[in-house]
Order: C-alpha cells, then structure tokens, then sequence
C-alpha cells in the first residue's frame, strides 16, 4: 500500500481550485522533531522543481555553518491540504514532505527519511517487497488554563474502554479521527487508554515510509485538535507518575511476491514461517541497540518499569503482553509481530529503519530466537528469569546508548552522521537531567541527613 502519486500539475491545479494560498515543506530532524518551510503559492514551482534552499547549519544534528546551504526535494505522494488550517485571509495551507540533499544535490546522510529508505532498499535486495507497519500510538490530553497554558490537569479518569461521561476526551478523539480520515488516513480503532487523560488512535498498516510520514502527520493533528479544543495533547512516555504511560506498538510484516513472508504453512511452529522467527531472532538480538532509538528521552525509562503494563524485558511470547515482542492471534495475510518497547518519542524514520536491518540481520544469520515465554514475567522471580535466558532491556538512556555504540548493524542501518550526531545530544541530555535535582530527591532526602 503507497500513498496516491499526484504529478506537478495535478498538484498545481489543486493548489488554484482549492485556493491554497502557502505551502509548508516539512522534513525532520536527527531527533525526531518536524521542521518546515513556509513558500506562498506562488513559489510551488521552485517547490516542485527541487529548488528550495534552507540553512541546514541551524537545524539540530545537520551540518556546520560552513556546509549550510541544503536543499529541500518534496515528496509529491504526500501533499495534502489541511482541513483546518487558513493563513489568516480565507485561503488555504498545504503540505509536502520532502527529503534533504545536500548543496552538490547528492542525498543527506543526516537526512532519517532517507535513512528508512536506504534500509527498505536493502530489503528489496534481499527479496522483500515490502516492509508494512501498523502503529498504535498514545498520548495524554491535558487541560488548558484560562490563558491557553498547559496545566498538569488531565482531561478526565476514566479507564480502558470507557464510555463518557467517564471518558471527557471522546469528543476530541472523533474530531482527531475524522479529520485523519479527511487526509487520507484509515483509521481502525480509537478508544480511552488505561491510564486517566490517556488516549490511543490505531490507523490502518501501510509500507514502512509512508507509515513514519503518517505517524508525524498524527502528532501534528492531534495537538492541533486537542488544542482547538481546549486541551494540549503530549506524547511524552510518562507525564503523570504512578499511572501506565504512553506506548506506540508497532505491528510489522514482511511481504515478498508470494505474499506474507511471515506467514507459515501447516504444521509450522505457531504458524510462523522460517522468516519470522529468524526475523524475531534477529530483534531480540539486538534489542538494547534497539532501545536507544526506540526510547529516546531520559524520561522513556521511567515507562519501561515494572507493574505498568510496559515491557522491561527482552522474550517474546504468542499468548501474553508481558514481553517486549508479542504474536497477535491472526494468520495468514495478517500474520504479524508487535514490538511493544518502542514509545511515541522516538524518530519513526531512524525507529523503523533500525528494526527492519535488525530483523533482516537475523534472517540473514539465521538466528534462532529464544524460547517463547508464556508465563507472565513481571510475576517470574530472578532465578526463574535467568533460567528461561530472559535479559533486561537497558534500564536507563545511558544504559541504552552504550548498547548502541556497540552495535555495528543498528549503526549501519541509520548511518554514522546520524547515530554520532544522535549520541552526542543524548549524552548531553542525560548529563542536564543527572545535574538537576528533583522534588522527590528533596522529599527523600532532605530532612533525613
């Protein structure tokens, strides 16, 4: 499944009928963070002709201030018109997402869009089609003060599944949904989370690129809404202490020409081909690489912690959602693996490539993964852990970027400008967070020595 080709001037011709008066040309950075330009309508032609120039020397992890000139090459699958946007005047604002390429119009290397592409290449190499995502991501709505301001008051408390007046966000959330599907997007499912204020909206599998190009677009709406609507939405894995925080499962599969490469035959072990379970090896493997990209942010690991329902270690089972990969019940067409670590933080360019070229390492290595864990490990003590070959996820950022240093497959799937660049801001931001001293610490320890 693509995202539907629109030519030049079909894209032209929609701008005039629609009276689309700006167009943002979005791309994203080493982190994770969407940046755009901001053209009128009448710079579309130097948009689509691959002629718009940024400064690349002010965008996080990019290039120095002597290698600044860059060049923004759009996507013309992913242009679109915003159904709530005007500039002010009645006209309209559109988007394009586009690649970066460098000022002598080679591709990027600091560019994460064109890091998932070159590891979906290298899929094709190796005779995959196509590598399809379905992502379930969370997020918490807040309340806003009298002056628009963020408060830390969530939006209601309710539970999983309820219905108003427990759940205050299901207005918010079908608003969300049906503008998602006004650009495009199939939506599955939307329901309250477990946690108070806490929210999910799945939207249909696509192939890998156009899944991470839907998953910021789904940021970018829903803290649009939510905040036309009173409340600011955050995808911040763990706002509120003492609740279950914020996940983003990725369900994913491989096709070839003959279909679902992870889908086995007869008599197969759970119905798995060879290719999934190699490809599941081949995750396990490299799981604390994987972390780091995966869980970004300092504040990923106060998720990952045991009793709130996220995964704290590396084991997969079919038949509970205790372990960091799960086999959903379907089969066939739908035969998937679910990787439950990854949050909503995380760059879904650089996530995405780092799972496929982790998955296709253990295909081409043939890697056995370990023995499926069926019990609930969050009830195993130590002993019976250690027993069933159960390791712990890294436990801190700086635990999990160690991990990443060493792996040389995680590392060439996203490319050295990239992990460098990523390491380096992260090392800086787990050293700001181990010089600030919080109020628990002041609870703790203050009045005791």
């Amino acid at each position: 499944m693509t995202q539907q080709f629109m030519t030049k001037d079909e894209i032209k011709a929609k701008v005039a009928e629609e009276n689309v008066q700006f167009i943002r040309v979005t791309f994203t950075d080493v982190l994770g963070t969407i940046k755009n330009i901001e053209v009128p309508a009448s710079q579309l032609d130097k948009v689509l002709n691959n002629d718009l120039m940024f400064d690349g020397s002010s965008i996080e992890g990019f290039v120095r201030i002597n290698e600044s000139d860059m060049y923004l090459y759009p996507d013309l699958s992913t242009f679109m018109i915003f159904p709530w946007a005007t500039d002010g005047h009645g006209g309209k604002v559109a988007r394009l997402i586009a690649d970066v390429y460098n000022k002598d119009r080679t591709p990027f290397a600091g560019d994460p869009r064109i890091a998932l592409k070159n590891a979906v290449k290298q899929a094709k190499k190796q005779g995959f089609t196509e590598f399809n995502i379905g992502p379930e991501p969370e997020f918490f709505l807040f309340k806003l003060d009298e002056k628009g301001k963020p408060t830390m008051e969530l939006n209601d408390h309710g539970s999983y599944f309820d219905l108003a007046p427990l759940d205050r966000g299901e207005d918010v959330r079908r608003e969300i949904v049906l503008t998602l599907e006004e650009m495009g997007f199939e939506v599955e499912a939307a329901h309250h989370e477990v946690a108070a204020g806490q929210h999910e909206v799945d939207f249909k599998y696509d192939d890998a690129l156009d899944a991470a190009d839907k998953i910021q677009t789904f940021k970018l709406v829903v803290k649009t809404i939510a905040r036309q609507n009173g409340y600011y939405a955050t995808f911040m894995p763990k706002p509120v202490s003492g609740i279950n925080g914020s996940g983003m499962h990725v369900n994913m599969s491989l096709f070839n020409d003959k279909g679902n490469a992870f889908a086995g035959q007869d008599g197969d072990y759970l119905g798995l081909s060879d290719t999934a379970l190699h490809f599941l090896g081949g995750v396990l493997k490299h799981a604390p690489a994987l972390t780091a990209i995966a869980n970004p942010t300092v504040n990923s690991y106060k998720r990952l912690t045991p009793g709130f329902e996220a995964p704290v270690y590396i084991a997969w089972s079919a038949s509970n959602r205790s372990p960091m990969v799960r086999v959903p019940a379907s089969r066939g067409l739908a035969t998937r693996l679910e990787l439950r670590t990854v949050d909503p933080t995380t760059n879904p360019y650089t996530c995405l490539a780092a799972i496929l070229s982790a998955g296709l390492d253990g295909i081409e290595q043939r890697m056995e993964p370990t023995a499926s864990v069926d019990k609930n490990i969050y009830l195993m003590d130590e002993n019976e852990r250690k027993k069933a070959g159960i390791q712990n996820l890294p436990e801190t950022l700086l635990d999990a970027l160690e991990a990443l240093e060493q792996d040389d497959v995680v590392i060439d799937a996203i490319g050295t400008h990239i992990i460098d660049k990523f390491i380096e801001a992260k090392r800086i931001e787990y050293t700001s967070y181990r010089q600030f001293v919080s109020k628990w610490e002041l609870d703790n320890y203050f009045m005791n020595y």
